[in-house]
C-alpha cells in the first residue's frame, strides 16, 4: 500500500462492537470485535484503535489485525503485564456491547508475489503472520510460493500453535518453533543460502529484535527492498 493510500485510510474511522476477550497464555490476551460487512483489510495490516468508554491520556494505540479478512471478527491479540498501561487497563475493562474506535486499515506488510517468503516472528510479533497464514488457508491450496515461518519465543508459549500446526499441513508452508536467537540465525542462514536472489523477508516483533535481524539480513547481502519490517513498541 502506498503512502497516499495510507493517508486516505487515516480518514476511515468506525466504531467496533466488543464481543469478548480471553487469555491466550499467562500474559497474552485476545480481544474480539464485530466485523461489519463493509469492513475489509489486507492480511498483515494494522489499525489505530482508540479507547472511547473512558478518558485516558494516551487513548490511541496501533495494533495488528490478527484475524484474517476471511474471518468474521476483528481480532486484537496483545501482551498485557501485571502492571498494564492505562490503555491496556481500559482494554481489560471492556464489557460486551461496549465499543472501541478503529482508524484504518493501514500498512503493506504482506507477501504480494510468488517469491519464496521467510516470515520471522518474535513473541507477540506472530499476530500479523497469523492473519497472513489464516487468509492463505481460507483461499485453498493453490500456493505457488514456499512460505516458511520462524517463530521465536524464549518462553516457549507459542500462541496460536494449534492453528499454525494445522496450516502447516499445507506442503508449501512450514513452521519452525525456536527458543534461542542463535538457532533463529542458523535457520535464517539456511534459508538465505538456498533462496538468495529470489526471496522476501518479513520481520515482526519487538523493535530491538527487528533491528537486529534486519542488520543480519543486510550482512547477508539481502537487498533492503526484499525486507519488510513491523516493529512492535512498548514490549
Amino acid at each position: 500500500m502506498s503512502f497516499f493510500q495510507d493517508a486516505l485510510a487515516m480518514f476511515k474511522k468506525r466504531d467496533l462492537l466488543f464481543l469478548e476477550s480471553y487469555k491466550e497464555s499467562e500474559d497474552v490476551y485476545t480481544f474480539l470485535f464485530e466485523k461489519e460487512n463493509d469492513l475489509n483489510w489486507i492480511a498483515g495490516q494494522h489499525g489505530l484503535f482508540t479507547i472511547t468508554h473512558k478518558k485516558i491520556k494516551n487513548k490511541t494505540r496501533p495494533f495488528t489485525v490478527a484475524s484474517a479478512p476471511a474471518e468474521n471478527v476483528v481480532r486484537i491479540t496483545t501482551r498485557i503485564s501485571e502492571n498494564p498501561s492505562e490503555f491496556k487497563q481500559a482494554m481489560l475493562e471492556l464489557k460486551q456491547g461496549m465499543k472501541i474506535n478503529m482508524t484504518g486499515p493501514l500498512g503493506s506488510f504482506n507477501p504480494e508475489d510468488n517469491s519464496p517468503s521467510l516470515l520471522i516472528a518474535g513473541g507477540i510479533g506472530i499476530t500479523p503472520f497469523r492473519s497472513i497464514l489464516k487468509q492463505i488457508e481460507s483461499e485453498g491450496n493453490g500456493i505457488k510460493k514456499p512460505i516458511q515461518l520462524l517463530y521465536l519465543d524464549r518462553n516457549k508459549s507459542f500462541i496460536f500453535k494449534d492453528e499454525l500446526d494445522a496450516i502447516a499441513n499445507n506442503p508449501s508452508i512450514s513452521v519452525t518453533y525456536l527458543d534461542s536467537r542463535d538457532d533463529l540465525y542458523q535457520e535464517i542462514d539456511t534459508f538465505t543460502t538456498i533462496n538468495k536472489g529470489d526471496d522476501n523477508y518479513f520481520i515482526a516483533g519487538p523493535k530491538s529484535m527487528v533491528t537486529s535481524i534486519f542488520d543480519f539480513l543486510k550482512s547477508k547481502q539481502i537487498p533492503k527492498k526484499n525486507i519488510k519490517k513491523d516493529a512492535f513498541y512498548g514490549y
